[in-house]
C-alpha cells in the first residue's frame, strides 16, 4: 500500500489578492478577511489530488492508466493501492474520495479555530509515524519552514502544492496539477525519478525593513527531482545596468503613451518606475498614470484586486522572478484572472526583462500559475519581451 500524506494550511495565500503579501500572524489574517479575502488552499490541494488520481487510477474496463489531465473521479475506481492520509486543514476523507482517491484522517485540528504552526508540526509528525511514502503540503514558504522544523531531519520525501503568496523555495511544484503529476511519478517507482535536496527559502524581513528585498535560506528538504515540473528557487537580484533600465523605461513610455499601467513587483519593474520618475512600493502592485512630457502620477500604491479593477483599463507591466521564471502567480496574485481579462489579456501585457536575466533562465520558459487553467492557456505561447529601447526578444510563456 503506497501512502501519500497531505497537510493543508487553509489560510495560506489568503492575503494575496487583497494586496497584503501574506497572512502571517492573527492580525493580518483578520485584516485579510475584512478586505474580503477568500481561501484557495483547499481548492488547489484538491486539484493536485485529482491529477494524482488521474495518473494513478485505472480506467474502467481496460486497465490502462487514466489520461493525463483527466478527472480521476470520473475515469473509474480509485487505485486500491494508494491511500491519501490527511491531517490539519479543510480536506478530510470525503474530500479525498471526491477527488477519486481513498482517504484516511490521522490528525485533525480543533474545530472552530484557525490552524497554526503547531498544528502543522503535529500533523507532519503524525504522518511520518504512519510511514507515508511522500508528504504533500499545501502552503507557502512559511508552511515549508514549519514542515522543515517538524521533520527534524527525518528522511521523508516532500513536495509543496503552491498555495501561498511568495513561494521562493525550491520545494514546490510549478502548479497544483504539476504537484499531482510529480507525486504520481514518484510513487510509481518505475520512472527513474530521484530525490534532490531543495532549498527552503523565505523573505528576509530584516532586509525588508531596511528597504531591500532579499531571501534567507533556512535548510533543505528532499523532493522528487522532476525538472520543469518542480520550480527553481528564487535567486537574488543582480545589479541592473542604468542604460538597460533607461532603454526599457523609454520603450514602456512609448507603448503606453498617455495611459494607465499596473506595475507588478520586482527589482526590474521598480528600477524602471524610478527611471520614469515614479517612487513605487517595495513589494506591492502599483497603478501609475503616464503623461508624456510630465512625471508619472501614482494612482494607487500596494493595490489589491478590487483597486486594480476600479482603476480602469490599463496596461499590465510585469517582470519574471529571477531564477524561477514565474511571471504570474508568485507574489502578484492581486493581478488576478479578472484583472487580466479586464485589461485585455495578451494584447495589454508588457513583459520586461534585461538580456542578462533572460539568458540566466537557460531557455526555460516563463511560467504562469494564475489559478485559471483556461486563462493560462490563452496567455501561453511566444510573447515579445522588452529588453531595451526598441529591443525585444520572443520568449515562450507556459502554464
Amino acid at each position: 500500500m503506497r501512502k501519500v500524506g497531505l497537510v493543508v494550511n487553509p489560510v495560506a495565500g489568503l492575503g494575496g489578492r487583497v494586496g497584503l503579501g501574506g497572512t502571517d500572524g492573527p492580525d493580518r489574517l483578520r485584516l485579510a478577511r475584512s478586505l474580503g479575502a477568500l481561501p484557495s488552499a483547499g481548492f488547489r490541494a484538491t486539484a493536485a489530488l485529482r491529477e494524482l488520481a488521474a495518473r494513478s487510477g485505472r480506467a474502467a474496463g481496460d486497465g490502462a492508466p487514466a489520461p493525463a489531465g483527466s478527472d480521476g473521479a470520473r475515469c473509474g475506481a480509485p487505485d486500491a493501492g494508494l491511500l491519501v492520509v490527511t491531517a490539519a486543514g479543510p480536506l478530510g476523507a470525503d474530500s479525498v474520495a471526491a477527488a477519486g482517491l481513498a482517504g484516511q484522517v490521522v490528525y485533525a485540528a480543533g474545530a472552530g479555530r484557525d490552524t497554526s504552526a503547531a498544528d502543522t508540526d503535529a500533523a507532519v509528525r503524525a504522518l511520518v509515524a504512519e510511514g507515508v511514502d511522500l508528504l504533500l503540503f499545501a502552503g507557502g514558504d512559511g508552511t515549508a519552514r514549519d514542515v522543515l522544523g517538524a521533520l527534524g531531519g527525518a528522511p521523508c520525501p516532500v513536495l509543496g502544492v503552491p498555495t501561498g503568496v511568495k513561494m521562493h523555495s525550491a520545494v514546490f511544484a510549478v502548479g497544483p496539477r504539476a504537484a499531482g503529476e510529480v507525486a504520481a511519478a514518484w510513487l510509481a517507482r518505475g520512472g527513474g525519478v530521484r530525490l534532490r535536496d531543495a532549498e527552503v527559502m523565505d523573505r528576509d524581513e530584516d532586509a525588508l525593513g531596511e528597504g531591500r528585498v532579499a531571501s534567507r535560506l533556512f535548510g533543505w528538504l528532499p523532493v522528487p527531482d522532476v525538472p520543469v515540473r518542480v520550480q527553481q528557487r528564487k535567486t537574488g537580484s543582480t545589479v541592473t545596468a542604468p542604460d538597460a533600465v533607461g532603454g526599457i523605461a523609454a520603450e514602456v513610455a512609448d507603448r503606453v503613451g498617455d495611459g494607465l499601467l499596473v506595475l507588478g513587483p520586482g527589482t526590474t519593474t521598480r528600477a524602471v518606475a524610478a527611471a520614469l520618475g515614479a517612487d513605487v512600493s517595495l513589494t506591492g502592485v502599483d497603478v501609475l498614470r503616464l503623461r508624456p512630457g510630465r512625471p508619472p502620477c501614482v494612482v494607487a500604491r500596494d493595490a489589491g484586486e478590487a483597486a486594480l479593477l476600479s482603476a480602469g483599463p490599463a496596461w499590465i507591466v510585469l517582470s519574471p522572478i529571477g531564477g524561477q521564471g514565474f511571471l504570474l502567480g508568485r507574489g502578484n496574485q492581486q493581478i488576478s484572472p479578472r484583472v487580466l481579462r479586464a485589461a485585455g489579456g495578451r494584447e495589454r501585457l508588457l513583459v520586461l526583462c534585461t538580456e542578462q536575466k533572460l539568458a540566466a533562465l537557460g531557455g526555460r520558459p516563463l511560467l504562469l500559475d494564475t489559478g485559471d487553467d483556461a486563462l493560462d492557456a490563452e496567455l501561453s505561447g511566444y510573447l515579445p519581451v522588452i529588453t531595451g529601447r526598441r529591443r525585444t526578444s520572443l520568449y515562450r510563456l507556459t502554464g
